[in-house]
């Protein structure tokens, strides 16, 4: 049975790009996989810690040296990776906070890269690849070649460098400008910020064929 992993990392709620975005996503999977299941995390309302001295000494100590605290911080990077290893398709929603990913998203990453459940601490063979992972992402200005800001996105090029120990393979679709609808220095980057956003829906809606009755 096919399972699909839905994360959503925007902290804008019902005016979250990033979030449309995953919902037609994760829309379009179910047509195409009525049978299949879906686990859904909220890494706004729901985040995992962030990465501190207790996850690192719990790597570094074994398993029969752990006190309490030890054990649940492995406890959390064995849910956050098996969340992945359950999955056959990973939708991650990555707006762009201060030009780089949310912090939820970066703690999420730290707790994945763990040795022996992402990927072997000898060989270093990733354990988590052969699946299909895609980023919904969402970027309120305009990051593109010749933009005013080119390059000060730092998400979509630190997320495949993040995850390369695990075998993940990021496919990234993107909206852009989606702030301009609400910064009025930008009105006049309307059309640009629509025709972005259809883009990328387009692309969704492309990404699998509907099952048949």
């Amino acid at each position: 049975m096919s399972h699909l992993l839905h994360i959503d990392s925007s902290i804008q709620g019902e005016a979250s790009v990033s979030r449309r975005l995953t919902a037609r996503a994760a829309a379009a999977w179910r047509k195409a996989h009525p049978d299949g299941t879906v686990t859904y995390r909220d890494f706004a309302t729901d985040p995992l810690p962030h990465f501190g001295p207790v996850n690192l000494a719990a790597r570094s100590l074994p398993a029969d040296e752990h006190a309490a605290e030890h054990a649940a911080a492995v406890a959390v990077a064995e849910e956050a990776v098996n969340d992945v290893k359950r999955a056959d398709t990973v939708l991650l929603g990555l707006p762009l906070y201060n030009y780089g990913a949310p912090s939820s998203v970066k703690a999420w990453v730290d707790h994945l890269i763990t040795p022996g459940l992402s990927f072997d601490p000898e060989t270093g063979a990733p354990l988590l690849g052969g699946r299909e992972f895609l980023v919904l992402a969402a970027r309120g200005g305009g990051y593109g070649e010749g933009a005013p800001r080119e390059g000060w996105d730092h998400a979509s090029p630190w997320l495949p460098h993040g995850l390369s120990l695990t075998g993940l393979e990021p496919r990234f679709i993107v909206a852009e400008l989606t702030l301009a609808k609400v910064n009025p220095a930008m009105a006049e980057l309307i059309p640009l910020a629509e025709e972005s956003l259809a883009a990328a829906e387009r692309e969704i809606d492309a990404l699998w064929t509907p099952a048949v009755a």
